[in-house]
């Protein structure tokens, strides 16, 4: 049930890379960064521009690789919603037990 709140709310894919983006403090590759998150390549390019564009993620090019950093806006956007995903798991399990009962 949880899972099935979170998708409806919140695109998977995007959850997963702004995840790993947030929770493992390191210079990141977008192949690195799709590779970890399971998500295409193509796919994470597309969503990394997007963050770009918002003041997410900033990125540093070095020749043709592009190197991608978390912004202090986008921890605060991806602790959010952890939060509001953890909350989630929280009422679904909470709806469960009162359910058995």
């Amino acid at each position: 049930m949880a899972d099935n709140v979170g998708t409806l709310l919140f695109k998977d894919k995007q959850v997963r890379l702004l995840s790993v983006l947030a929770n493992k403090e390191k210079e990141w590759h977008i192949s690195d960064l799709s590779r970890e998150a399971n998500v295409t390549y193509v796919h994470t390019s597309k969503f990394i521009k997007k963050c770009e564009e918002h003041g997410i993620v900033s990125s540093e090019r070095h020749g043709r690789i592009k190197r991608l950093f978390i912004t202090e806006k986008g921890k605060y956007i991806a602790n959010s919603i952890s939060d509001i995903m953890e909350k989630i798991k929280i009422s679904a399990k909470n709806e469960q037990q009162a359910q058995e009962k």
